[in-house]
């Protein structure tokens, strides 16, 4: 098609978001008239969203920052009781009620940031599919709801298939889901006028499964648009550490690590990133996707900086910033570094380096952190541990602090507890 009249898929376009869209113009035709009132939904499964979900937020944010239309962000507080099986080859956790709902109330604050909440034309609506999943009564849904549904049809979906391809086990419950999402975008459509959903591209089958159950129960037309699953130059999976997920919330990840995440990102990544999640100009992406050799370095700091400042607070972000050029460059000890603490009781009998470093979160196991003694990756207090054997006690503190580092851009303060 042509380039894009509204703002929206402009931006969209030329930011790197769309992977997939089921009518560009006609979608194209209600951003530019400010009509699109579009809907992600998020389930309930932990307290944090991951960087993973920042794609689509940042979406849900060019549409409200360009006027193109209202953001709905959708809480699974009914979806997550039965688990999407979407990329996954085994059952998701059956989550208690108590736990789905404090995960939802934790979730909430992240969006604030990047969307404006109100009463107005496009300002973003929370919405929580519990309020109508839970009312369903099973006769009625089978009757209205699933005869619409062809079981081949399902079977063929992808996150069907890769189960049953793999011989996992799907479960019934799972099975279900994507029915229960169908109906979340036609009963959003009837409350709120919903045109859109977005989501990841391993949402396509469910989301254009959504568009034809409106259409037989004839809501006015849907469309979907989604943006790709995110992999790293390297070909890891964006968001996954060996420490886990890079969550969004403060209380689960410290915001000097946050920082440090994408200040670690690849080289090859460094103009992608910048265009996806940061919400500086492009002239200003275009200079800095343009340094080169070690002035590459300046642009990821900026990259974290800048995402940092989005999900945490510009202060912040700056705060994070500062400790890591007074740790790498200026060989200080910053003092919001990750700090964990260890009982005196422990300290005074002497704990073994390597375990020290698991429970610091800096290697994943004691064989790990035997290799990386091998190959000089391990320091305490900025020298090279080289006896896998040694331990670290009260004697080791300076100032009640010891330094562990892992290369040269991970560190962790051990203080007494």
């Amino acid at each position: 098609m042509t380039a894009p009249s509204s703002d929206f898929l402009r931006i969209l376009t030329e930011r790197g978001f769309i992977h997939q869209c089921s009518d560009m113009q006609g979608l194209d035709a209600l951003a530019a008239k400010g009509d699109v009132v579009c809907y992600v939904g998020y389930d309930c499964t932990a307290p944090s969203l991951h960087v993973g979900h920042l794609l689509s937020i940042m979406m849900l944010h060019w549409l409200q920052a360009t006027g193109a239309g209202k953001p709905i962000t959708l809480m699974g507080g009914g979806t997550t009781r039965v688990g999407d099986p979407s990329g996954r080859d085994e059952t998701r956790k059956i989550l208690t009620i108590e736990t789905i709902n404090e995960n939802k109330d934790a979730l909430k604050g992240v969006f604030a940031k990047l969307l404006a909440y109100g009463d107005g034309r496009h300002d973003a609506v929370m919405a929580d599919n519990a309020e109508w999943l839970t009312r369903l009564n099973y006769i009625e849904m089978l009757r209205d709801i699933g005869r619409h549904f062809s079981v081949n049809r399902m079977l063929s979906m992808d996150s069907v298939k890769m189960r049953l391809d793999r011989d996992q086990e799907l479960s019934f419950i799972e099975f279900n889901y994507m029915i229960l999402q169908a109906y979340d975008f036609v009963e959003l459509a009837r409350r709120y006028g919903t045109n859109l959903q977005m989501g990841g591209s391993d949402q396509w089958g469910n989301i254009v499964t959504g568009i034809d159950l409106g259409r037989r129960m004839g809501t006015h037309q849907l469309y979907a648009l989604t943006c790709p699953l995110l992999t790293t130059s390297s070909g890891a999976k964006m968001g996954k550490t060996a420490a886990g997920a890079v969550w969004l919330n403060a209380d689960m990840l410290s915001t000097y690590d946050y920082w440090q995440f994408w200040r670690n990102t690849e080289d090859g990544d460094v103009a992608r990133f910048l265009k996806l999640f940061t919400l500086l100009p492009m002239a200003e992406i275009d200079r800095l996707s343009a340094l080169q050799g070690a002035e590459i370095n300046e642009a990821k700091k900026v990259l974290a900086t800048e995402a940092t400042a989005l999900i945490r607070g510009r202060e912040a972000a700056l705060a994070a910033a500062e400790t890591a050029a007074k740790t790498f460059e200026q060989g200080a000890l910053g003092d919001d570094l990750p700090v964990i603490t260890v009982p005196e009781a422990e300290l005074a009998a002497g704990i073994g380096v390597l375990s020290l470093f698991v429970r610091a979160g800096l290697v994943a196991s004691n064989g790990e952190a035997r290799r990386q003694v091998q190959g000089g990756g391990l320091k305490v207090n900025d020298e090279t541990v080289t006896d896998p054997q040694m331990t670290v006690s009260a004697a080791t503190l300076k100032d009640g602090v010891a330094k562990l580092s892992f290369g040269r851009k991970k560190h962790v303060l051990v203080k007494v507890g």
